[in-house]
């Protein structure tokens, strides 16, 4: 086979000073904003690092700068993200699953996709008015836990179901084709074929859309969580508190000390956001790592 003789440009080209110069523009663009965090954390850190105790984390709020906590609002925050994963998990991924191998090429498919897309890119507060409308009013479930964390999945489900999409589309027709020539049902084949395979990619997609709902504090405000929360949750009926509307209670008070405990709240809660980002990372990784090996 004959080599193509490709003429490379002199060092001193214009072409490759240009190319240095987007490589330059790129590497910036990329590292301004990790730069940011890394301020943001650190200075916020420095600020809430005299109220960073144990203390703090097992502490009820209180009037009192020097003697409030976070743990119902912890406590509140992590049962709504359960909450909200066991609703919108399930829903998101099986219609991503119909919608890519069931569904057909239409009009209507192509409507719903095009909406899907659209409804990832709506503002929050519009989920928490929906969620105000239908699930505190109209289904009569009060202000509750449960109501929360039904706003909150219907917030991320748009990005469960595109992400599942993507994850499905990265496994070969062949392998699907494959299996049903072996005399497997298409649920067979999505089941033991194809899911596996789409894993990794729907564990994390999953994952950081339930990290972004963490972090999320218009949907709460207009669904109803306490800012001062004395007790524990004890059921999803439950009125209910989080450790975003707890900052936002904190960060409006005009004392100094409850701005330091504001910062030490969003430490916590980034902290717990970076968690679930690594864990993503760390699922992803071993899972294509176990299908690698596999085959």
């Amino acid at each position: 086979m004959a080599k193509l003789n490709i003429k490379r440009p002199p060092g001193g080209s214009p072409y490759v000073l240009r190319e240095r110069l987007f490589v330059a523009a790129c590497l910036f663009a990329v590292s301004l904003p990790v730069l940011l965090l890394f301020v943001l954390f650190g200075r916020l850190f420095i600020d809430g690092l005299p109220r960073l105790s144990w203390d703090f984390l097992s502490s009820y709020p209180s009037r009192k700068a020097e003697l409030a906590g976070i743990l119902p609002a912890a406590v509140g925050t992590l049962y709504l993200i359960l909450l909200t994963a066991a609703i919108a998990l399930p829903i998101g991924v099986g219609a991503a699953i119909y919608l890519e191998e069931y569904g057909k090429k239409s009009k209507l498919a192509s409507l719903i996709e095009v909406n899907i897309a659209n409804l990832a890119g709506v503002p929050s507060i519009i989920y928490g008015l929906l969620g105000l409308g239908l699930f505190v009013r109209a289904l009569g479930l009060g202000r509750s836990l449960i109501a929360g964390a039904a706003t909150l999945a219907l917030l991320v489900l748009p990005v469960v179901v595109v992400s599942t999409r993507e994850a499905l589309r990265t496994v070969p027709l062949a392998t699907r084709e494959a299996c049903l020539a072996l005399g497997g049902t298409r649920w067979q084949t999505i089941r033991q074929v194809v899911l596996p395979q789409a894993l990794p990619g729907i564990m994390t997609g999953s994952i950081l859309a339930v990290s972004r709902a963490m972090g999320e504090t218009a949907p709460l405000v207009v669904v109803g969580a306490l800012a001062y929360v004395p007790f524990l949750p004890d059921s999803v009926f439950a009125q209910f508190g989080a450790l975003p509307i707890q900052i936002f209670n904190w960060v409006s008070r005009p004392q100094q000390a409850f701005l330091i405990n504001a910062a030490a709240g969003i430490v916590v809660l980034l902290t717990m956001m970076l968690i679930l980002n690594a864990a993503a990372i760390i699922i992803r990784d071993r899972m294509q790592a176990r299908l690698a090996r596999a085959h």
